[in-house]
């Protein structure tokens, strides 16, 4: 493989030698193999730059209470992995790590683009670097549709008529789509965004960016597609015992033909599938006056340099050769997913160490439209209202109008908490 050298990690081994060796401690969760490949990461990266560097790793449960600890008493990594959505409770106003502008000189930021960095910058400071983007994507099973003799969608209105087609063809046993709980959800966020081209949350106010109305076409939207069986009902489900979607016999044998799911889960929905059939990701479905194609992505969790770190330079050499050089790259592989370094992700797919499956799905998320999505879209309260809410509406319990204002009042609640004391 032919080696990439950016022109930070240039100038970071060319002032290595100038620099004194550092004592650092990294903090992560994951499992097994992440483990492994990051303790074997920091050595070589370590030895590389003349620094030390102290693993702290854990599984995921418990890593955001003691991180929460340590934070609070100033006594965190020098690297720290954070999820995403713990951005604003760990830094509300963007000091809660180093701005890595002040770093550029270490790191290769432009390996990120504007859009991916946005996502994880408070009031102007660069707060860590995405490790990896995520973003939702449509799945359909292709054998599904060929047997029905039914195209692939792309709009709603197509989506609607592809659905009874199915239907028509192969029976009512079959349902073109799947929807319920966190993927009802965001199909409502993704038709208020493409008709609004707003994420819920302004960040200028740091209130709901939606009115009433927007987010009530949203949920008469999803209401219509499983008012014509396009999706099948939350009821449905519930009946079948609310079983994941990849675990459902209906999926394996292509009875559902598709999902809104995870760009990065494309082997857990593609691998329980009969033999012979064939998922593959396809561009956003659109209404016909989409303003944007309404993209819900997201860095999956992100690496920060500790605001209280003794040496954030030496933090920032290990960062970016874990992130951006190829000792770190090859170490690392996909541990962490596709990774959001183009570098990164150059290097991973030549060598062939990505599911070309998986970085088409990644193509449509990073060529598709739509604004920056604020990590208080995931806020556990945010988050749970809106998923309880749609369920109420699903079951007839309260209007598209009613669960709107409930959603969005409970929205600005959760945001007030934040507003500068």
């Amino acid at each position: 493989m032919k080696t990439l050298m950016t022109s930070a990690a240039l100038a970071a081994m060319l002032t290595a030698s100038a620099a004194s060796a550092a004592d650092l401690r990294m903090s992560w969760w994951g499992g097994e193999s992440r483990h492994v490949a990051t303790q074997e990461a920091l050595k070589i990266c370590g030895q590389k730059y003349g620094h030390t560097i102290a693993p702290e790793f854990t599984g995921f449960d418990g890593y955001l209470e003691k991180l929460t600890t340590q934070m609070a008493g100033g006594t965190e990594a020098d690297i720290v992995q954070v999820n995403w959505p713990w951005l604003p409770l760990f830094s509300k106003d963007g000091d809660g790590f180093a701005d890595l502008n002040s770093l550029s000189d270490v790191i290769e930021l432009t390996q990120w683009t504007e859009d991916q960095r946005a996502a994880v910058t408070v009031d102007g400071k660069l707060n860590g670097l995405p490790l990896s983007t995520s973003g939702r994507v449509f799945f359909f099973n292709l054998t599904t549709l060929q047997e029905a003799g039914i195209a692939v969608p792309t709009t709603w209105d197509e989506f609607l008529t592809a659905a009874a087609a199915l239907r028509a063809a192969k029976g009512d046993d079959y349902t073109l789509f799947n929807a319920v709980k966190e993927t009802a959800q965001l199909l409502v966020t993704l038709a208020v965004v493409q008709k609004t081209g707003k994420d819920l949350v302004d960040p200028e106010t740091n209130r709901a960016a939606w009115t009433v109305e927007e987010l009530a076409v949203g949920i008469e939207h999803y209401g219509k597609l499983v008012a014509t069986k396009a999706v099948r009902s939350m009821q449905e489900d519930a009946a079948a015992g609310n079983v994941n979607l990849y675990e459902k016999p209906e999926w394996a044998e292509g009875k559902i033909a598709g999902s809104y799911e995870w760009d990065s889960t494309y082997s857990k929905y593609a691998d329980p599938l009969n033999d012979g059939q064939t998922l593959q990701a396809v561009p956003h479905i659109r209404f016909a006056d989409a303003v944007v194609d309404g993209i819900y992505a997201k860095p999956s969790m992100f690496f920060a340099v500790s605001a209280h770190a003794k040496d954030p330079k030496a933090a920032a050499q290990i960062v970016n050769c874990l992130l951006n050089e190829p000792e770190g790259i090859d170490a690392l592989g996909d541990t962490r997913g596709l990774p959001a370094s183009a570098i990164a992700a150059k290097r991973l797919t030549d060598a062939g160490a990505i599911n070309p499956n998986v970085a088409a799905a990644n193509a449509i998320v990073m060529a598709a439209s739509g604004p920056t999505i604020s990590p208080f879209n995931e806020h556990p309260e945010v988050r749970g209202i809106f998923i309880d809410t749609l369920e109420e509406y699903a079951y007839g319990m309260i209007s598209a109008e009613d669960a709107a204002e409930v959603i969005l009042n409970s929205t600005n609640k959760v945001l007030r908490g934040f507003d500068p004391s």
